[in-house]
């Protein structure tokens, strides 16, 4: 076993420790004695099947990224585009947004793809599931226009969207320039942007867009089922439609999005929302903190083991 093969083994190993760590320290004994409580009083069948919705989204996640990368030429393993799924949400729970970072540099790593690549089909996927909660977005202020929108303004959506409106388009700015320049670390660059260019335009050449497409409104299907069948986990919110529950699904989805992983944020918009349709605090509280509560130790548990079985199933290849 040489260096490498150990740095391989130590360093994914030392790091999801550290964020197991994170995710536990940054939540105080009066919210875990409040996650407790809502667990003694909840229906686990339900929880058990929300986990298992959460599951399928992620392992469809992992399988819809293989064709990004297939029609760049790159045949990588299921396993391995999974497990980089799982150590992405992982890192995201520590450090917001570096799990997309994280997870294109695992797979360069051990499928020899350019990670402007691996990221550039990445940025595609967020593109793309933007995209689709954008429609999900317009869909709710259609079947609840005064909620959303009073809620929309509370968190200061509209200043954000047109905020990364800005970012987007410094961006597209900078690529421009940077194409156009001569120098050596431009043309460096440049090479770079032509990589991770060839990954956002993947979908393009993607031979099966209709399994693209299937996967990506399964993994939605399955985040609106997931949220949706936690209702029935506590007898006071049974009585909650599909209407009501998707105004809390979107708020709820924007605290994970602008944080990282809705960390304390997140069962505090869900009880907000839930108050517009007479529910309690307490029991709006524990609604939120049932849902986020076991779908962060389900990606602890999956983040972890990715970080022991990525380098295991790839040890061969490291001799």
């Amino acid at each position: 076993m040489n260096y490498k093969t150990i740095l391989k083994i130590f360093i994914p190993l030392t790091l999801g420790i550290i964020f197991i760590y994170l995710t536990v320290d940054i939540t105080s004994d009066k919210e875990r004695k409040f996650i407790f409580a809502a667990f003694n009083n909840a229906d686990l069948n339900y929880i058990g099947l929300s986990l298992f919705f959460g599951a399928l989204s992620h392992l469809s996640r992992g399988y819809r990224w293989l064709f990004l990368l297939n029609p760049m030429g790159y045949k990588p393993k299921l396993s391995n585009a999974i497990l980089t799924v799982f150590i992405g949400y992982l890192a995201n729970l520590g450090i917001p947004r570096s799990g997309e970072v994280l997870r294109a540099t695992f797979l360069s790593n051990y499928e020899n793809i350019p990670f402007q690549k691996t990221f550039g089909s990445i940025v595609t996927e967020r593109i793309i599931d933007g995209l689709i909660f954008f429609m999900l977005v317009l869909a709710g202020l259609i079947i609840q226009f005064e909620t959303i929108w009073n809620l929309l303004v509370k968190i200061k959506f509209i200043k954000i969207g047109i905020i990364l409106c800005f970012i987007f388009l410094i961006i597209i700015l900078s690529i421009y320039i940077v194409r156009k320049l001569n120098l050596s670390i431009a043309l460096r660059l440049n090479s770079f942007l032509k990589g991770f260019l060839e990954g956002i335009s993947s979908i393009k050449k993607t031979n099966n867009k209709f399994l693209f497409i299937f996967h990506t409104i399964f993994i939605w299907v399955m985040y609106l089922l997931m949220f949706y069948v936690i209702k029935w986990s506590i007898p006071e919110t049974q009585v909650l439609t599909i209407k009501m529950l998707i105004p809390a699904f979107i708020v709820g989805a924007l605290s994970i999005i602008t944080t990282n992983g809705g960390i304390g944020i997140y069962p505090l918009s869900i009880a907000l929302v839930l108050s517009s349709f007479e529910i309690s605090k307490e029991i709006g509280l524990s609604f939120g903190w049932i849902i986020w509560s076991t779908h962060t130790i389900l990606i602890i548990i999956l983040g972890a083991l990715a970080f022991i079985l990525i380098p295991l199933i790839n040890r061969r290849s490291n001799f």
